[in-house]
């Protein structure tokens, strides 16, 4: 058996089979992504499907109440610890780090950050679990309900740099109703890389064009565009906080538009 043979029976082992088969086109279905020939669904996961703003944020109020620890600005820390997240990447994508889990990614930042911001009174059970704030990051309030409606039609999947029991616990904690979970970590690479973009359509021999990337990133969409993928822009303006709105994408450029992904469900006809 090889590794992509191993893979695929894993992903396929929590009942996509329904999911996959041909049972006939619906009138329904002629919608304008079904048309297009669109049979699976790739999401963007921070930012895009949870607020890992505001959950950190909570996390470390709530760790500051228990710790007596007054002096923290924790927009400020959750800000910087985001801030690690693409350089730390971008260190293991040109081969100074071996190939490494975000978890671990995560708690060399928090490591730095413990001393930047005096978190001296911080345990090393602390730190541990500290670091675990991005397992039990909290939804946006449309995307439990959006995917919900989503799936009735698409398989969906997040694609995300996340690991694997990062993304699996996340979707437990948060009732994410993924049907696979397509971490990058299954390629061992981060994106942008191709790899990640494309083991969708590799692990479900499937064309590029019968994928598509939802993100609230134009990065994301850009590096999934160049491969073929479908593209879906959703804008999640309050995802780095009130001071520094996210801007909308350029009208034109990716093939939908949506403010949440209960307006996505209805603009893919479900």
């Amino acid at each position: 058996m090889t590794r992509r043979e191993f893979v695929s029976g894993v992903l396929l082992s929590g009942g996509l089979s329904p999911l996959l088969s041909h049972t006939g086109v619906e009138a329904a279905q002629a919608q304008s992504a079904s048309a297009s020939g669109v049979r699976i669904l790739l999401f963007d996961t921070f930012g895009t499907v949870v607020d890992w703003r505001s959950s950190v944020i909570a996390e470390g109020q709530r760790l500051a109440r228990a710790k007596n620890i007054t002096h923290v600005d924790w927009a400020a820390f959750a800000d910087a610890w985001r801030g690690g997240y693409g350089p730390s990447m971008s260190r293991v994508r040109k081969g100074e780090l071996p190939w490494t889990k975000l978890d671990r990614l995560h708690r060399m930042v928090l490591d730095e950050l413990v001393v930047k911001f005096k978190l001296d009174a911080l345990s090393e059970a602390d730190k541990a679990d500290f670091n675990l704030v991005w397992h039990r990051l909290d939804p946006w309030p449309d995307a439990v309900e959006g995917l919900t409606r989503l799936k009735s039609r698409f398989i969906l999947a997040p694609l995300s740099n996340g690991n694997v029991s990062l993304l699996t616990e996340m979707a437990k904690r948060a009732k994410l109703p993924w049907d696979v979970i397509l971490s990058t970590e299954l390629v061992r690479h981060y994106k942008p890389d191709r790899e990640t973009y494309l083991m969708a359509a590799d692990f479900f021999d499937l064309q590029p064009s019968a994928l598509m990337m939802v993100a609230a990133h134009a990065g994301d969409l850009d590096a999934a565009k160049a491969l073929g993928l479908k593209t879906a822009f959703v804008h999640r303006p309050h995802e780095f906080g009130p001071a520094k709105p996210a801007p909308k994408a350029p009208p034109g450029k990716y093939d939908y538009y949506a403010d949440d992904f209960k307006q996505l469900a209805g603009q893919l006809g479900v």
